[in-house]
Order: C-alpha cells, then structure tokens, then sequence
C-alpha cells in the first residue's frame, strides 16, 4: 500500500474478468522479455530460462478438459511475484510445445482464469486492474470477511468458465523459494463447490486439483554483489560496513553467514527500542530465554516477539483482538485499513461538510500509516532463525537479504523500490500429482464435520505435495 494516502477514497469496486485475446497474445509475446527485463519498479524479473517438470501432465488434464470430461484448479507455489509470469510461460509455451510432440492437438489459448489480491491495484496502479481483466483474472479481498461477489465469481468459473482456474493457495508471496507458507483452506472450498455445481446441473465432469511448485536458482551466483548488497543494507542501518577479503574466501559462507546474523541482531536491537519507547509494547525478549539456548534460536525468539508488537501496534488502532496466526492477523488488519480509507459507509465523498471530509481524510491518513506495521510483519512472516543455517546457499542468502531490503525500503519510506538484481536466475516450474476433489465428495458430502475434515486433508495433501516438489 503507498505510503502518501492522506485522503479517504472511495469504495474499492470489484472488476469482473472480460478476456480479450488480444491483450493474451501481445502478453504472451512480450513474456521472454517480461521475464528476462525489469519493465516494473517492483518486478525482480531476471529470469533468464525457465525449466519445465512434468509438463504432460497438464498436456493430458487441458486434453480431458477441452472434451468436457473433468474441470481442474491449478494451486501453484507463489514465493515471489515473478511467479504469474512463469505460470504463464508454463501454459502458453510449454504445455502447447510438449502436446504438439505427442500429438495432440489443444484448442487456443492454453490459459487460465485466476485470482489476484485486489490491493495490488493501490500499490501497482489502475492500469493493472485493466490489464489483468483482459488477461482473464478478477480481484479477491484478503481479509476476515468473505469477499462474497468474488467467491461467486470464482466459483461461477470453477464450473462454467472456458478456461480452467489458477490459484496461490498461499495467498501471498513469502520469499523463500524452499518454504511453503501454510496454505489457506479456500482452494478446497472451490473444489467441493465445483463438485456441487456439477452435480446440481447433472453433470459427469470429475474435479482435480493440482500442486505446481516454483522455484528459483541463480545461474551464476554473484557473491560479490551479496557483498554490496549486504554493505548497502549496513550503511542504511547506521553499522559499519563490513568487507569480504580476499583471505576470507574459503569460507566465504561462514563469513557471509556472520555478516547477515549481526544484520538481522542490529535490525531487530532498533525495532525493539522502537516499540518500547514509541508503542510501549514488551522489552526485548532475551533475559526470558534459556542461557543456553543458541543464538538462532535467541534471534528468532527475539523476531517473533517484534513481530507480535508490530500487529499489536495497529490491532489496538484499529480495535482488533490479537487472535490467530500471523498471517491471519495481518488479513483482518488489512481489511480493516481498507474500510477506514476506502469508505463504503460514504459512497459520496464530494456531498461531504469540509468538516467531515477532513475528519474522513484524517483518519484515512492515519489507518495509511498504522498498516505499515502490518507490512513489516508480513515481509518477515516465512523468515527464521536456521533457513539459511540450515542449508547456507547463494539462494538462502540472497533470498533473506532481499527480504531485508524490502523492509527497510518501506522503513525508509520508498514506494515500489526496485530490488537489487543479484545475477540471472532460473525457475523451476514442477506439476504435481492432481488431486481428485470428486472422490472425496462422498464423505464430504454426509455432515458439516465431515466437510471440514474433507477440506483439511485436502489442503494438508497439497501442503505436503508441493513441500515435496521442492528439492
């Protein structure tokens, strides 16, 4: 969200999905371009080879689909927000060249109907509002209360649309290419929805969900930008700018590994005297941890308690209970922020008193404001204290340097920053196993708890499905 909104807006509207072919194929062009070259702030692009995994598979489920015997959802990984485009040069220029070498022949386009966040119009701007309607996708509101009309939609697309459905089941990006986020339980809602629609209509098709897993490799790690990179992040925090010699080149991931440990210790020092001076929330946490605990632990047990301090900081502006997960707490904050600034209690903004806008503009600034807090946690919500320890990799280090960035970009104030490119990077497109929603509609189908229970073990089975894609 931008960080200048100083006046309450209107109610954000939902935009319904008008395809246009035409605006489908300058896009599927342009994507080689698109993946390799930065054309947005706010797009790592960079991509300079997409690796494709098991791609008949989805050759077979658009063949079974066009004939109008199955309908199926594709739940793919979403870690950073280069990932629709991959999704995209999967469908268009994978599944169509992997069905011409076995022969069969697929109706144009080969696409998806999907759904985005409908706040990433407020930070990218209306023009994307536009161009992922012709694109085929629709916008759905993250937050404590159903997005009715875009439920309605999607599920309304699930059974009739022309084209199948694509779907983040983590319903964000987290950073990390090797850690799943724990998955929303809206993707098996559609499916049993579906399952329901075509029953309703006495139709045979069978319902699959299928697992796609994203992940990134640098094909020519830069170690010596990590140096800048990391050097960038010290000097905007106030610490002397470390240097990798020569000398230090053996062992080059211990030294690294120290650099970004005595960042994320000096990041956290500041943000815990921030919230006890300024928010009056809880001291830092390290006299109340076990002596011998280890320093990752001590880390990660200190990030946690910033993070609850940062949602607490807007919870008590906004009246909420701090109740949930992290990333439910930050969904029902940002719906929250939403109607203090787009205002649906004031559907005409302009038949206001000056006194009454100005009060409206006033809290509207003020709501702008206390969601950046939210925003802080957010960046750091998949972050640990053993993710790079664990497996000291030019991706892991990359990976949770950038994170970093993006949290003192927003610290600073910058709208959109551009991320640093740290060298050409691969992704790794893997389809999974489709997961058949039909045969699980029997138990589904006798009593409320079965439904909730059929709805877990669907999502815990494609959890564990795209985990164990991720090599």
């Amino acid at each position: 969200m931008p960080h200048s909104i100083q006046q309450a807006q209107p109610p954000l509207e939902f935009i319904p999905q008008h395809f246009n072919p035409v605006v489908y194929h300058i896009t599927k062009w342009a994507l080689p371009v698109l993946l390799r070259f930065r054309t947005r702030p706010w797009l790592p692009a960079g991509i300079a080879e997409v690796e494709t995994v098991n791609v008949e598979r989805l050759v077979d489920l658009y063949q079974q689909f066009q004939a109008g015997k199955i309908r199926f959802l594709m739940a793919f990984r979403h870690p950073e927000v280069d990932d629709p485009l991959c999704m995209m040069y999967l469908l268009s220029h994978a599944v169509p060249k992997v069905a011409h070498q076995r022969g069969i022949s697929l109706q144009y386009p080969i696409h998806s109907h999907f759904l985005y966040d409908r706040g990433m119009t407020l930070w990218a701007g209306d023009w994307l509002g536009w161009f992922f309607s012709g694109l085929g996708g629709f916008p759905i509101h993250r937050g404590k209360r159903l997005d009715k009309v875009g439920m309605r939609t999607a599920r309304d697309l699930f059974a009739n649309g022309q084209l199948p459905m694509s779907v983040a089941p983590e319903g964000a990006t987290n950073g990390h290419s090797e850690i799943v986020s724990p998955l929303e339980p809206g993707v098996a809602h559609m499916g049993f929805w579906c399952v329901e629609d075509l029953l309703k209509a006495n139709r045979t098709e069978e319902v699959f969900i299928v697992p796609i897993a994203n992940q990134y490799r640098y094909i020519n790690p830069s170690w010596a930008k990590l140096d800048w990179l990391l050097g960038k992040l010290e000097a905007d925090c106030g610490k002397q700018v470390q240097k990798v010699g020569e000398s230090n080149l053996v062992e080059r991931e211990k030294v690294f590994y120290e650099r970004l440990l005595c960042l994320g210790e000096h990041i956290l020092s500041q943000m815990e005297q921030f919230y006890a001076r300024f928010y009056h929330q809880s001291t830092p946490v390290t006299t109340q941890i076990n002596p011998s605990a280890s320093r990752n632990h001590v880390l990660e047990a200190r990030l946690q308690t910033v993070l609850d301090n940062s949602l607490q900081a807007a919870e008590q502006f906004f009246g909420l209970e701090s109740q949930g997960t992290i990333i439910e707490r930050c969904r029902r904050l940002e719906s929250a922020s939403w109607d203090d600034i787009h205002r649906k209690d004031l559907p005409n903004l302009h038949a206001l008193s000056p006194m009454e806008r100005g009060l409206a503009d006033w809290i509207a600034e003020e709501a702008s404001l206390r969601i950046l807090h939210m925003r802080l946690a957010e960046s750091f919500v998949a972050v640990t204290g053993t993710y790079v320890q664990q497996k000291p990799t030019f991706e892991r280090f990359a990976e949770t340097s950038l994170i970093l960035f993006d949290v003192i970009a927003r610290i600073k104030g910058e709208k959109n920053p551009a991320r640093p490119r740290l060298g050409w990077r691969k992704s790794r497109l893997t389809v999974g196993e489709p997961i058949s929603v039909t045969q699980r509609w029997s138990v589904y189908q006798t009593s409320r708890q079965a439904a909730r229970g059929a709805v877990n073990e669907i999502t815990q089975d494609l959890q564990m499905a795209l985990e164990k894609m991720i090599s």
